[in-house]
């Protein structure tokens, strides 16, 4: 069995019922709508985010989830899906989980439409059930996730990030709807227990850190065809394996490696030899070492639950997350 389906057997059901939701949550009167949404619904990704929210909830109460934390689910994966439709259109790109983006086939301006439509969907849909607690939480993770977006697009341009603003935009970025998640699922079944939710926000958040860093080092590692990608090189993003070593080069190598990422990206032979350079000197390894940390406080922190299968399956979802292959 897949790791995915491991991670899911506990909550097979919702995830079942939860389809049925989250797919009548975004019907319209408008048929070009109903068209986009339904080809968005068919080519749904791995899942990860309501499955956090079950688990999440399950875990803390013992196996018990309620409509509340089917709607929390579905606001979650609304404003994820806004949020991806509007990223292929800042990134102009025209795939998406190996299908055509939105974008590609219906052009940017019914992107962004279409993205601002889920938004207000998945805002509604709280507001309309008096579920502000749960909305709190989402918005404030829409408000962090635009700030990192901002914050490394204003840091990029000149190729001086700090590992500690690194953390902050990736913190920000990615991080923080994993985070949501959690909190949320916690929220809609305990409402009145706020350290258990803050508990569960921090949770969430350290996985959302590893998850980001194991993409950055996918672009150092081998991808199907067995060669290092080195996409973020030519995008210049700064990725940790990246920032770790230009702080601990001389400034000859340095001013190199600026170079190579402002004037050279798009040349193939310079970008393998910057991912060299990056390899060679403890970049990747001081990435997993980092990584691993905030696996394994993650796991701490639902050490202190009662060992129960949702609470396994969070333990599975923390180690994929990190030994995953893509």
């Amino acid at each position: 069995m897949k790791i995915t389906e491991q991670i899911k057997q506990p909550i097979l059901a919702e995830m079942e019922l939860f389809e049925q939701k989250f797919h009548d949550s975004m019907t319209s009167k408008v048929a070009l709508l109903n068209r986009i949404t339904y080809f968005i619904v068919n080519r749904k990704g791995k899942q990860m985010r309501p499955m956090f929210v079950f688990l999440t909830a399950k875990m803390v109460s013992g196996g018990e989830v309620n409509e509340r934390t089917y709607r929390g689910a579905a606001v979650i994966e609304l404003i994820h899906t806004a949020t991806l439709v509007h990223d292929d259109v800042v990134d102009d790109s025209n795939r998406r989980r190996g299908f055509f983006s939105v974008n590609a086939l219906w052009k940017n301006k019914i992107a962004v439409l279409v993205g601002d439509y889920l938004l207000s969907k998945g805002l509604l849909l709280s507001i309309d059930n008096g579920d502000f607690d749960l909305l709190k939480i989402i918005s404030v993770a829409v408000r962090e996730m635009s700030e990192g977006e901002l914050l490394q697009i204003e840091k990029a341009r000149r190729l001086d990030i700090t590992e500690d603003v690194y953390y902050e935009i990736i913190r920000q970025k990615t991080a923080t709807l994993i985070a949501a998640c959690c909190s949320l699922g916690a929220c809609s079944v305990n409402p009145d227990n706020n350290e258990v939710v803050e508990k569960m926000r921090k949770f969430g958040e350290l996985i959302g850190m590893a998850f980001q860093i194991k993409d950055d080092l996918f672009d150092y590692t081998d991808d199907a065809i067995g060669k290092p990608t080195g996409i973020d090189i030519k995008e210049q993003k700064m990725t940790l394996p990246l920032i770790y070593v230009l702080n601990h080069c001389t400034p000859k190598e340095k001013k190199w490696v600026i170079n190579s990422i402002k004037n050279h990206n798009k040349d193939k032979k310079r970008v393998k030899e910057v991912i060299a350079f990056v390899k060679n000197n403890n970049g990747l390894s001081y990435a997993e070492e980092k990584m691993v940390q905030f696996q394994q406080e993650a796991l701490l922190l639902i050490q202190d639950f009662p060992d129960s299968p949702y609470r396994q399956a969070l333990t599975l979802m923390v180690n994929y997350v990190i030994e995953r292959k893509k």
